[in-house]
């Protein structure tokens, strides 16, 4: 009987890794393959701002998105230091958290907007390495573009303006011309390599991410899509290692949790598969809801029918209409 759900397992997820555009919950995603976003051009920032000690802020706060470009939005913390930015095109934006009290500083954290999936963060105001004293207006996106040529900058404004018209050939051709200008800039690297994954073009995604990695090893944005592109070639050992790196400099990623999950999954690491599987479902909720189908597949290669039957069926109840739903109902029957 084992053997048998394993099979009818292995051809339900085939025929998930073989859509490139169409998803186990009927949805589009950007990067390409199996993780998945909605159909919508959209994405969101959610995320909460923490004390030094890890509790949340209980005092309105200012937050502030910025952009290559300037402020693009801004809000306050809520009583449990919650805010959120809603109706983002896809890109790098960084964000902001005022600090309030005589020692009057500005904490930054950068992220990654991606289409249809709320990118979550947390803002620690302990943490000494993304603080600055504020001095006037906040900068914008602290530390590179203060030492990127007029040029090369310029080239990376216009490849923003045309990533958010979706004129992704511009997008690329901008963005190639701010590299030549300037070949250790990592946004505009990390961010040709994001072009050329959504195109498929994974050797070439690749080498830019990596480029982008070399240049600057702390940098999330780059390891996180090179993850992906690893996974779509099917090198999920690599793939594992470099979404670990990933996850250990931003935690709260739920599409790194995601990806990490898939990767580690492949390669047989259960227990960190499922670690990450969880997390990621816990952080982004119902976006990243094919992170349950996934635990489903895991649970089901340990033999453990209760959980997998319970993964399936929260899965089924968050994208009722999935793509591979009717496959999906046939293992929770064979699991009943």
């Amino acid at each position: 009987m084992k053997n048998l759900l394993l099979v009818v397992l292995i051809t339900c997820a085939s025929q998930v890794a073989g859509q490139t555009s169409d998803t186990p919950d009927g949805t589009t995603r950007i990067e390409t393959g199996r993780a998945l976003a909605d159909r919508t051009t959209k994405g969101s920032v959610r995320g909460r701002v923490s004390l030094p000690d890890g509790g949340f802020v209980s005092q309105s706060l200012k937050v502030t998105l910025l952009t290559v470009n300037g402020t693009e939005a801004f809000a306050f913390t809520d009583t449990q230091g919650r805010f959120e930015f809603l109706d983002l095109a896809p890109g790098n934006y960084e964000v902001q958290a005022e600090t309030i009290g005589t020692d009057f500083q500005v904490v930054s954290q950068n992220v990654q907007v991606f289409r249809g999936a709320p990118s979550i963060i947390t803002i620690n105001l302990g943490n000494t390495s993304l603080s600055s004293k504020r001095s006037g207006s906040p900068s914008i996106s602290v530390g590179e573009l203060a030492d990127v040529p007029k040029g090369a900058r310029k080239e990376f404004e216009l490849a923003s303006k045309a990533e958010q018209e979706n004129k992704t050939e511009q997008a690329i051709t901008h963005l190639r011309k701010a590299i030549s200008i300037y070949p250790g800039f990592v946004m505009a690297r990390s961010d040709l390599g994001a072009q050329l994954l959504a195109q498929g073009k994974l050797d070439e995604a690749a080498e830019e991410l990596r480029s982008a990695i070399l240049l600057d090893s702390k940098a999330f944005n780059p390891r996180l899509n090179l993850g992906i592109v690893l996974v779509e070639q099917h090198k999920f050992a690599e793939a594992a290692e470099v979404l670990d790196r990933a996850v250990s400099l931003n935690p709260q990623s739920a599409a790194g949790r995601l990806y990490s999950g898939e990767a580690q999954l492949a390669v047989g690491n259960l227990e960190d598969a499922e670690k990450d599987l969880k997390a990621s479902y816990s952080l982004g909720g119902s976006s990243f809801s094919t992170a349950l189908f996934y635990l489903g597949q895991l649970y089901m290669n340990k033999g453990d029918r209760e959980n997998a039957l319970r993964s399936f069926e929260l899965y089924l109840r968050e994208v009722p209409n999935a793509a591979n739903a009717d496959q999906v109902r046939k293992l929770i029957a064979m699991l009943h």
